[in-house]
């Protein structure tokens, strides 16, 4: 082999290496710039989920601040309906109040009004003695009536009649304009056994209270629909 021939051959390998080379140089840049693609789109999903669950972070922001703001306006409805409950329940009980303290002071209807008291409070207790109290002022009234409430309700229970014992402790008076705070009693009885195990209190604040249980339901229902309405 000639020194033409050496040098072709070795041009030729040169070439080839230098081609092979140059694919390797190419691969390898492929190769790079795939990886870099990669990580960039995984950068990408990264950021996206990040964006996706601060948006439902603030969803739930939101439904939550949705409820307490249903929940407060809900309060503030029911306050205001309990308040006007507690306005109608107040102006009712004063008006009542003043209407018992003005029977109270017609001397002949409560002279009445204090027997058919007695003779109701004697069917409850069924007791053969019992012991009765009353306002301070009453006791003359009371007494008064004391022997025909004995006499009536042993008729209708067909019994004896009961022993009845004024007791010394006394009912607190009926409400002043004075005393509008301090304890009182719009008029009526107490009855008890001797041993004082069975109560009967059948005041007029206590007929007032059960009337107004009573109707609690119907104010209630009534002041709930007009703030429907």
């Amino acid at each position: 082999m000639n020194d033409a021939d050496v040098s072709k051959q070795i041009q030729q390998m040169v070439r080839f290496i230098r081609q092979e080379a140059e694919e390797k140089a190419n691969e390898i840049s492929v190769s790079a710039e795939e990886e870099f693609n990669i990580e960039k789109l995984q950068l990408v999903e990264a950021e996206k989920k990040k964006i996706r669950q601060e948006y439902e972070k603030k969803e739930k922001q939101v439904e939550i601040r949705k409820k307490i703001e249903y929940s407060m306006q809900l309060n503030a409805s029911r306050i205001k309906v309990l308040q006007a409950q507690d306005d109608v329940v107040n102006n009712m009980k004063e008006a009542a109040s003043k209407e018992l303290l003005s029977v109270s002071q017609n001397e002949h209807v409560y002279k009445n009004l204090l027997k058919d008291l007695i003779v109701q409070s004697l069917l409850r207790l069924k007791e053969p003695a019992v012991l009765l109290r009353c306002r301070k002022s009453d006791v003359h009234l009371v007494e008064s009536v004391l022997g025909s409430a004995a006499v009536e309700y042993a008729e209708k229970a067909k019994v004896h009649e009961p022993e009845i014992i004024v007791d010394h402790v006394h009912l607190p008076p009926g409400p002043s304009h004075h005393h509008h705070h301090g304890p009182s009693c719009s008029g009526g009885v107490v009855l008890a056994s001797r041993d004082g195990k069975i109560v009967c209190e059948n005041t007029l604040d206590a007929r007032l209270d059960v009337v107004f249980r009573k109707k609690l339901p119907e104010i209630r229902k009534s002041l709930f629909s007009q703030v429907a309405a």
